[in-house]
């Protein structure tokens, strides 16, 4: 299937409300390719992101938890990221986070998928990597505003999670449907309840 024709905007100007971490936003005066004029359209600027659907050599996967202000609910997500520019890569950035926050690594590793938090107003993607076989290397090193529980799931608990909305991410929700999409039959080589891991 043909990608759609491209009709980009024409930007008549553009300034920045803001300029701080985590809250950088342009506005813009666009022109439409047919003429029609868009006044005030709005750009937040973020770093490109990461996250990881990891996997350990029993077949469970690697998840944690997290508070999140603006839904003020703590849910369960995959391990995630920013990409620093210290990292060179993506997978950099990825193996690296995954460590930090989970203290798992090793394993093979492969891009799922790269997507979009909201292509309307957001200018970053977020990498999505797939890591198997890995296996606990260390402990967590969280920043100092972090507060992270790690778990270990099997498939069907996943797929629970899923299926209940009880991962609330769409950036998590998103990689882990497309894995289960590619893997549809893959058994599970572990069984039995979540076990909590002690940062």
């Amino acid at each position: 299937m043909e990608n759609p024709k491209k009709r980009k905007c024409t930007v008549l100007h553009s300034e920045y409300l803001s300029r701080k971490p985590w809250y950088t936003v342009r506005h813009e005066r666009l022109a439409l390719p047919d003429g029609r004029i868009i006044p005030d359209y709005y750009v937040f600027e973020y770093p490109d992101w990461v996250n990881i659907t990891a996997i350990d050599r029993e077949g469970r996967f690697v998840m944690i938890d997290q508070y999140r202000h603006g839904l003020g609910e703590t849910s369960y997500e995959i391990p995630a990221g920013v990409i620093e520019t210290s990292d060179s890569t993506p997978l950099e950035a990825a193996r690296r986070e995954l460590f930090e926050e989970t203290g798992y690594g090793g394993g093979t590793w492969r891009l799922l998928t790269s997507i979009s938090a909201n292509p309307a107003t957001q200018n970053n993607i977020t990498h999505c990597f797939l890591a198997t076989g890995v296996e606990r290397i260390g402990t967590q090193h969280l920043d100092a505003t972090e507060d992270i529980g790690v778990h270990l799931f099997t498939r069907s608990e996943v797929l629970g999670l899923l299926r209940t909305d009880s991962i609330r991410q769409a950036l998590m929700a998103a990689p882990l449907w497309r894995y289960f999409a590619e893997f549809p039959e893959a058994g599970e080589t572990a069984s039995g309840n979540s076990e909590k891991q002690e940062a």
